[in-house]
């Protein structure tokens, strides 16, 4: 650990402490003088009888600014290393400060069975202490970026293996100021070609082998660090993580980020939204049935089993018929004029088996309505992959069947980018980009984003 890292870990206790404390001290002098930050917005205050400026100073800033620390602490704002971005340690400084105030509040609510005595300074402590903290780390952030710049409590690195380091991996390290790349050996024999020792040593390619277990025995023996790059996987770092067999630790591969809460949170989304729409869509969908039983013979619905998440089981897709009644048989008929010849998917130009009220649905995407209720059911998700074909999935390459790892989806990235026009192998590579790097925001872009792109009639078949 560099010495530099230990004394800026420290100075961020004082910097916040400092910084709470001023927060307070500004946000009393403004609510006993009744000024608010907002002008023409008056904070009305419940209690309006302040201690005074003494028993404030005594008992209340001192516990407050400890709370905040504790808090900080807890959600490792004071770990002392090189790795946080500005970025996240900004938006942990928002977090700590939510927690913070609603500990404040459930204080005084819970235990002096009383509202906090100032709506007003409360408001005010929180616009600060935000404000005054995050400053204070800006600041110690520029002043560590500097010392850094004339080479002061700069990490060296050194990598060694058989394969070179990645173009990334070394691209980053001549980028990043925290580090200063050494360059690349091939053999453990040539290290002590170099004058002084690397503060980290990373393997490029560790195995069980004498030699790497010589490199990790002279690492410990010298305190250097010592480190490696997965051999696979190092496209996707995020769905890395450590992981132990007690007290073994192992490094552990999640297919997706959809796991655990990330699947609580998508399946209670999916199914409240989905509700909400079956419910202000249903005088649609009744048009739509009326408008399909007059202009064609036949049932309203069409029913298709598509491979489910996973890849093995079938679940039944329903959907809005908008071809005509033996369309599956006449589909071998037509399977010379098939588009798609990039893979297994079936697409015609004119398909005549359209009908006419079914040619407008399909160009909105209207079709598709009826998917809700399988939504509702828990067969699919609002967004995800497309759900598959077996005679499709039946042809599909190892790589291509890892977009089973997650449920299929009404609408997906791929949708939103081009629909039917993309190719196959296109459309493949978006779900899996899905897959690898969902977050609920991801959802949310795509939702509205196939509400514009159907409007539109983008790449509608």
């Amino acid at each position: 650990m560099k010495r530099s890292e230990i004394l800026f870990g420290i100075l961020r206790i004082p910097s916040d402490a400092l910084a709470v404390t001023c927060a307070l001290l500004l946000s009393y002098t403004l609510r006993v003088h009744n000024i608010d930050l907002l002008p023409g917005f008056q904070l009305l205050d419940i209690a309006t009888t302040l201690p005074d400026p003494p028993t404030f100073l005594r008992t209340f800033i001192p516990p407050t600014v400890l709370l905040f620390l504790a808090v900080a602490a807890l959600l490792k704002l004071y770990l002392i290393r090189v790795t946080l971005s500005l970025f996240r340690e900004l938006s942990r400084i928002a977090l700590s400060i939510i927690v913070w105030v609603g500990l404040i509040m459930g204080w005084y609510f819970l235990v002096r069975k009383q509202l906090f005595y100032s709506r007003a300074l409360l408001f005010h402590a929180t616009f600060f202490a935000g404000l005054f903290v995050s400053m204070g780390r800006i600041l110690l952030t520029l002043i560590q970026r500097s010392l850094l710049k004339r080479g002061i409590g700069v990490r060296t690195v050194l990598s060694l293996g058989r394969q070179p380091l990645p173009n990334a991996v070394s691209a980053f390290l001549n980028k990043d100021p925290r580090y200063r790349y050494l360059g690349h050996i091939s053999s453990f024999d040539s290290f002590d070609s170099f004058d002084s020792s690397p503060d980290l040593l990373l393997q490029t390619d560790p195995s069980s082998s004498e030699e790497t277990n010589t490199v990790i025995d002279f690492c410990r023996s010298h305190h250097i660090g010592y480190a490696f790059l997965p051999p696979v996987l190092i496209d996707v770092p995020h769905l890395l993580s450590v992981y132990r067999f007690g007290p073994f630790p192992i490094l552990r591969f999640h297919p997706t980020p959809l796991d655990g809460w990330g699947a609580i949170y998508k399946r209670t989304a999916d199914f409240s939204i989905a509700l909400l729409l079956l419910i202000a869509l249903s005088p649609l969908l009744l048009l739509i049935a009326l408008l399909i039983l007059i202009d064609s013979h036949g049932p309203v619905f069409y029913r298709h089993k598509r491979i489910s998440q996973g890849g093995k089981s079938l679940i039944p897709i329903l959907k809005f018929r908008s071809m005509v009644r033996d369309a599956e048989r006449k589909r071998e008929e037509l399977s010379s004029k098939n588009l798609r010849t990039d893979g297994p998917l079936f697409k015609i130009k004119n398909d005549p088996r359209i009908t006419r009220v079914g040619r407008l649905l399909r160009r909105f995407s209207l079709d598709e309505l009826p998917q809700l209720w399988n939504v509702l059911r828990g067969d699919l998700s609002l967004v995800g992959p497309r759900p598959h074909l077996p005679e499709e999935v039946a042809r599909y390459t190892d790589f291509q069947r890892r977009v089973f790892a997650v449920k299929p989806g009404i609408t997906g990235l791929a949708q939103i980018s081009g629909r039917s026009d993309l190719k196959f192998e296109d459309e493949v590579r978006l779900d899996l980009q899905y897959i690898e790097e969902w977050s609920p925001w991801l959802d949310l872009f795509i939702f509205w984003r196939t509400i514009w792109v159907v409007l539109r009639g983008e790449g509608a078949d």
